[in-house]
């Protein structure tokens, strides 16, 4: 089956970006470096073409109920601009997706989900309409979208663009008319920095991304770098953190998941599993040296392995080698050693905080 493309796929082209498939979309790992675009939005600003990942408006009398049914966080009574992350997971605590809910009105809601789960994640929500007076819509093949990431991000949003954000605090979003159409405007990211997102009609994001590279203040940043910088700050990525067999418990996400609702698809097992604790967990590691470990790699204890890593770099920011890694939880106590076998040689280590990198969002 082919791979899809965003609108934004030519300009990659003409930029001379490394195109590869992610998500069932053909999609810019990289323009420069994946060390130059990582540096950019950790001292500058960066945008990103995020316009694969998926779209689902629910509105209507049951809009809300029905999205607290299917989330795991509570948007019950919340204000109009708000924005919760969490999860739609299965009834055995297992993990659909990880998602963001946008409160754009009073029972309008905007889900946004990740690019490789579109068909699953909206078979699922479409399996749980039943008995909810709503209307569903799935809307990812109307909107464009790009991401401006970086301490000066807000100041290229508003001077470059012309968007004016500085009131939107972190997770939070509104609608703004901007060239003859309603756009959305938020501030969330998925680089630990300061960062907006936009969407809008697919002429409206190329319109987007002309200004912003022609304005030099703004480097064009692919996937390569966006999985740097989420990683170094502790952030999730579905199917390596999160996935049907991962939690959001084992992955250390029970903060998202309010057991005070009444009900929530998968309250019971998540809550049992709070409660109990569970088997394994998501936990950090940093090595002494220059490895660098990739996901899937042997975490071992004492010779004998005891997990695998979810994701790992030699961290840009840092200069550390680091990982997060799925580990029985009899060993994912702070301060435990453990090594990774990286081939045919292992790396000692030591269990570590998931964030590596501090955070430097708004509030």
């Amino acid at each position: 089956m082919e791979n899809k493309r965003t609108c934004l796929y030519d300009r990659h082209v003409a930029l001379g970006a490394l195109i590869s498939p992610f998500g069932g979309f053909d999609m810019p790992i990289q323009y420069s470096s994946i060390i130059e675009e990582h540096n950019a939005v950790r001292q500058h600003c960066g945008v990103f073409d995020v316009s694969h990942m998926g779209e689902v408006r629910v509105t209507g009398n049951d809009a809300e109920k029905y999205v607290n049914h299917i989330f795991t966080n509570d948007v019950k009574d919340a204000p109009v601009g708000k924005i919760f992350y969490g999860m739609m997971c299965y009834p055995n605590g297992g993990t659909v997706d990880d998602m963001l809910v946008y409160k754009m009105g009073e029972n309008d809601f905007f889900l946004v989900i990740n690019a490789a789960n579109i068909d699953k994640d909206v078979a699922w929500m479409k399996e749980h309409l039943d008995g909810f007076d709503l209307k569903f819509e799935h809307c990812s093949d109307c909107y464009g979208e790009v991401a401006v990431q970086g301490p000066e991000s807000e100041q290229v949003m508003e001077e470059v663009l012309g968007l004016k954000v500085s009131e939107l605090t972190f997770y939070t979003c509104k609608t703004i008319d901007a060239d003859g159409e309603t756009v959305i405007v938020s501030r969330t990211g998925y680089t630990g920095e300061d960062g907006f997102e936009i969407y809008g009609s697919h002429d409206f994001i190329r319109r987007q991304w002309d200004l912003l590279l022609a304005s030099k203040r703004c480097a064009p940043c692919g996937l390569g770098c966006r999985d740097t910088l989420r990683f170094e700050v502790g952030l999730p990525l579905y199917g390596d953190e999160l996935s049907e067999e991962i939690s959001p418990v084992m992955s250390g996400l029970s903060m998202f998941c309010k057991f005070d609702k009444p009900s929530f698809i998968g309250r019971e097992a998540l809550l049992a599993q709070k409660t109990d604790g569970v088997a394994r967990r998501i936990i950090g590691i940093e090595l002494e040296g220059r490895a660098v470990p990739r996901h899937g790699y042997p975490v071992l204890f004492e010779g004998e392995q005891v997990g695998e890593v979810t994701t790992g770099y030699n961290s840009i920011s840092t200069g550390k080698s680091v990982c997060m890694a799925l580990v029985d939880t009899a060993h994912a106590k702070l301060g435990t050693p453990l090594s990774v076998q990286i081939r045919k040689k292992t790396f000692p280590g030591v269990v570590v905080k998931k964030r590596f990198y501090e955070k430097h969002y708004k509030k």
